[in-house]
């Protein structure tokens, strides 16, 4: 993970070239793009993980949607940043209310509302079920955010590297803008790991005072 990031820094920063039209402002993209992408895999996992909670019941299920939100809601608030320092040059302003935008501030709060849910509710089982279901209702967003540019007018570029016709963007910033996503998943998968387990520990213990107490 961490050669993964020093070389796709290395490549965004010194081998890359600027563009012809962003200037440098480009090289933000490196950092944007694949906290975008990310935002929206991680909250793709969190809604497959709630489906099979609330289908089959799986124990890991629920832990790892629970463990996963925080990193997204971090993703998803990089990449709002990020776009808004890439926006200022390229539209003149900090934010528009753009369909892309404004569909990923959505993602932002949805991202708060399933953690604060699992903060909110303190039997596990009751918390697991409502922020399930509000990951599944929730993630009509998703193709929201894919398909905005396309489904109305919007500032935001069009995709320019998943494409049918193939990537349009130059073989010298597409290699490292690839090596940033293959970054920042290993980060995601480590974290996710990570936390797991901390959470499996925490309940193993919750269970053991549970017990406890109940003996004495």
């Amino acid at each position: 993970m961490a050669a993964a990031f020093a070389v796709g820094i290395y490549m965004a920063l010194i081998t890359s070239p600027a563009d012809f039209k962003q200037g440098e402002s480009v090289r933000i993209m490196y950092i944007h793009v694949p906290s975008a992408w990310m935002a929206l895999l991680t909250y793709t996992i969190i809604a497959v993980a709630s489906g099979v909670s609330i289908i089959w019941r799986h124990p890991l299920a629920d832990l790892a949607a629970k463990s996963a939100a925080p990193v997204g809601l971090a993703f998803t608030g990089l990449a709002l940043i990020t776009g808004s320092l890439w926006g200022k040059p390229m539209w003149g302003d900090w934010w528009v209310w753009d369909a892309r935008l404004t569909s990923v501030l959505v993602l932002f709060f949805l991202y708060l509302g399933y953690i604060a849910i699992w903060q909110a509710i303190e039997d596990q089982n009751q918390a697991s079920r409502a922020a399930a279901i509000l990951a599944l209702v929730g993630f009509v967003n998703v193709p929201i955010i894919k398909f905005s540019v396309e489904w109305w007018s919007t500032l935001h570029q069009p995709a320019s590297v998943i494409r049918l016709d193939g990537p349009t963007i130059d073989g010298s910033m597409l290699v490292p803008l690839l090596v940033m996503v293959l970054a920042f998943k290993a980060y995601f998968i480590t974290v996710l790991l990570w936390r797991m387990k901390a959470e499996l520990v925490a309940r193993k213990l919750q269970v053991l005072r549970l017990k406890k107490a109940q003996g004495a």
